[in-house]
């Protein structure tokens, strides 16, 4: 009986743990949406941090929310320079896993080193692992069959080196662009360096959204636009340089253009969908954007 106890404490306690996040933070009183987000680091999956809706029982197997898996500037093994523009998006509706261990605290550096492109594919894994647990927290709520994959700079980099993955449903590149030949010495060592080739491999609608002429990846970034022809992609430019504006509250310009993109193509919705349709879209219209598409009406 002792022995049948103890095992029975052991899978409580294994549950238990299933279900729980290990470390939490409310950023910026949880974003501007309608579903007010939170930071957390999870037992499950300590090597990533989670941006989510403080309250996911909205959320269900009819009315699963949608993924967004993302990458870091530098490839930097925490998302400390994104949190803000991620914890944003998250409020939405979206469930984010980000690349890297929590920050703690905010908008401090941490000493981490450089992750590998596989950590996005490994993202992917646990959400459609997770979703399909009875013991997890979130058995049923995650929408697998709309997952987004996007990065910044050398995180965009990684983001293009998994692009052919299926379970993808739509790519956002920030900041960011293969290198061409001419300038592939500028490289910073240990990025990513997929060929312009692989944009072949592309097979989602894709987003750039660079930081204009000053954005040190604005030619790589735009020449990629330039090269894909079979889907459909737009390049949002915004004049602020390669830093963007993930720092500022809530995200900023980019968060807004980031969030309305992952809701027309993970939820279908047509309100958001008038930034990038239309001659011209929405976007053009907005202070400071310049904007090109293909393959979008």
């Amino acid at each position: 009986m002792k022995r049948f106890f103890l095992i029975s404490s052991m899978l409580f306690a294994a549950v238990a743990m299933q279900a729980q996040d290990l470390t939490s933070m409310v950023v910026e009183e949880g974003g501007t949406g309608a579903f007010k987000s939170v930071m957390v680091s999870d037992a499950t999956l300590t090597t990533h941090t989670i941006f989510k809706p403080q309250d996911m029982s909205s959320f269900d197997s009819s009315n699963p929310i949608p993924i967004l898996v993302w990458g870091n500037g530098a490839c930097t093994d925490s998302p400390w320079e994104h949190v803000r523009f991620l914890n944003e998006i998250a409020s939405h509706g979206f469930f984010v896993v980000a690349v890297g261990t929590m920050p703690e605290p905010l908008d401090v550096r941490p000493r981490v080193g450089q992750s590998p492109s596989s950590k996005l594919v490994d993202a992917m894994d646990w959400v459609i692992r997770t979703n399909n647990d009875p013991q997890s927290q979130y058995f049923g709520k995650l929408d697998v069959w709309n997952i987004a994959v996007a990065g910044m700079s050398c995180g965009g980099l990684m983001t293009l080196d998994v692009a052919k993955d299926p379970r993808i449903r739509t790519i956002m590149i920030c900041n960011s662009g293969l290198f061409k030949q001419s300038n592939a010495a500028t490289a910073v060592p240990g990025m990513p360096m997929p060929t312009k080739e692989r944009l072949a491999e592309i097979h989602t609608p894709i987003i750039y959204i660079l930081g204009g002429s000053e954005d040190i990846a604005y030619e790589n970034g735009m020449d990629d636009f330039a090269t894909i022809n079979h889907v459909p992609a737009f390049a949002a430019n915004y004049p602020v340089g390669h830093g963007g504006t993930y720092s500022k509250p809530f995200g900023g310009e980019f968060a807004v253009v980031a969030t309305a993109w992952l809701k027309w193509q993970l939820k279908s919705d047509a309100e958001a969908g008038k930034f990038f349709k239309g001659s011209p879209c929405g976007l053009s219209q907005r202070e400071g954007w310049t904007t090109d598409k293909k393959n979008i009406p």
